[in-house]
């Protein structure tokens, strides 16, 4: 049966709880290999794209890992220490914290993946890259898109701990899918997005050129440009309540 054409975001959702509702009853369990993007596609008749992103939601969620070049397995709920609960991270002050703590873990994630990523992770890199310029230029949501860029990186690096803290963090290492103030919207204009995604693009360039320097360097600008405008938002917030 195929799905009405709605939303990708509320399509994938419903391809999300499927699977987690199978991962809670037991049909899959820890070790299990999910069925390939093509299988999910035909299953759920949504598209390559959705079923991107409903596993990004099951990674962020701590359903699954994907192995590159092996497959999507269900694994065992994340465990108390590994970074901190999503849950917890609530106000503006929460997400400057995890922002510092991503300027260290993922300036390292973008040097690596420039020089261990394969051509196939390129591609998906520049993918997700031009669905996430392509949501921008048409006044809809990236976040998702913007999420799987960065899990990307880290799947990239062939060490699963860079994955597995992104993955905790779920939500809160995106911010604006983390926070949603008016003050905040203020920042969100064309020149905004302009430059987040010119931000994004000198990333994805330094890797596919396997430039590690370059890499940290793009990817230490762009998340201290991130941290400098929640800083001037949190200013704003604070301002409007003196």
């Amino acid at each position: 049966m195929t799905l009405p054409q709605r939303k990708h975001r509320s399509l994938s959702q419903g391809v999300v709880e499927q699977i987690s509702d199978t991962i809670r009853q037991g049909a899959l369990k820890p070790g299990d290999k999910l069925p390939t993007e093509s299988s999910l596609m035909a299953q759920h008749g949504v598209s390559r794209t959705v079923v991107r992103e409903a596993i990004t939601h099951l990674q962020a969620a701590g359903l699954v890992q994907t192995r590159h070049g092996i497959g999507t397995f269900v694994i065992e709920r994340a465990q108390a220490g590994l970074g901190p609960e999503s849950e917890n991270i609530v106000t503006l002050r929460d997400v400057l914290a995890v922002l510092e703590l991503r300027i260290g873990v993922e300036t390292e994630t973008a040097g690596l993946a420039a020089s261990r990523r394969s051509q196939e992770q390129a591609d998906e890199l520049a993918a997700a890259l031009r669905e996430m310029q392509q949501a921008m230029a048409e006044g809809r949501p990236a976040v998702e898109a913007d999420k799987r860029f960065h899990l990307l990186i880290a799947q990239s690096t062939g060490n699963r701990y860079f994955v597995d803290i992104l993955t905790r963090l779920g939500n809160a290492f995106i911010p604006r899918a983390r926070l949603n103030t008016p003050v905040l919207d203020e920042d969100k204009p064309a020149g905004f997005l302009e430059r987040v995604s010119r931000e994004h693009d000198d990333i994805y360039r330094a890797i596919e050129r396997r430039d590690p320097e370059a890499a940290r360097a793009a990817m230490r600008t762009h998340l201290s440009n991130s941290r400098e405008r929640l800083v001037e938002a949190q200013r704003r917030l604070e301002s409007t309540m003196n």
